[in-house]
């Protein structure tokens, strides 16, 4: 006998402290499944002279946006970064369903993303769409962060000091289940 609740959910949240190593699960997770084909992007710090100065999302194919940065404009702005809304906008087409994708990864789902209204569209509309996706979301947030965590196709893994190191295989694991 199936049901709706004991279908497995297709989407695995990766949350925890800032600094903790989510997105460094993620890239773990992006290097032990290269049988698949991934969808999707990752963050990264921006650094000069050892300070980080601001974000770049990088896709899987390779093509990096700078999406924050201390220089740019305050009107979005998170802590001491300012927010290209334009650039998030350009990377919501990696969110796009396509029917070639295995799996979708995403780092992550935090408060610079939730300014651009696009992006966050094309993560609902992913959401819905059946293939398993793997994001990062940030511990705490209202809007769009608390909304993902309720949803039901959604399961929510924490990110310890203590798990960190086991997380990627266990992620793996559950993507090819």
């Amino acid at each position: 006998m199936s049901n709706d609740l004991e279908k497995k959910a297709h989407v695995l949240l990766i949350t925890g402290l800032p600094g903790i190593g989510k997105t460094t699960v993620i890239r773990h997770v992006a290097d032990g499944l290269t049988a698949k084909v991934l969808r999707g992007f990752y963050t990264e710090e921006i650094r000069l002279h050892g300070e980080r100065c601001g974000f770049r999302l990088v896709s899987f194919d390779g093509a990096p946006r700078v999406i924050a940065h201390v220089d740019f404009p305050k009107s979005c702005r998170v802590g001491k970064y300012g927010v290209d809304v334009g650039a998030l906008d350009d990377a919501a087409p990696l969110l796009q369903p396509d029917p070639k994708a295995d799996v979708y990864l995403v780092d992550e789902i935090g408060k610079m993303e939730c300014f651009s209204d696009c992006l966050v569209e094309a993560m609902r509309t992913l959401l819905s769409y059946g293939t398993p996706v793997v994001a990062t979301v940030g511990a705490r947030g209202d809007g769009f962060i608390a909304e993902v965590k309720r949803r039901p196709e959604c399961e929510l893994w924490e990110v310890t000091r203590a798990n960190r190191d086991d997380l990627p295989a266990r992620i793996a694991a559950w993507v090819s289940a």
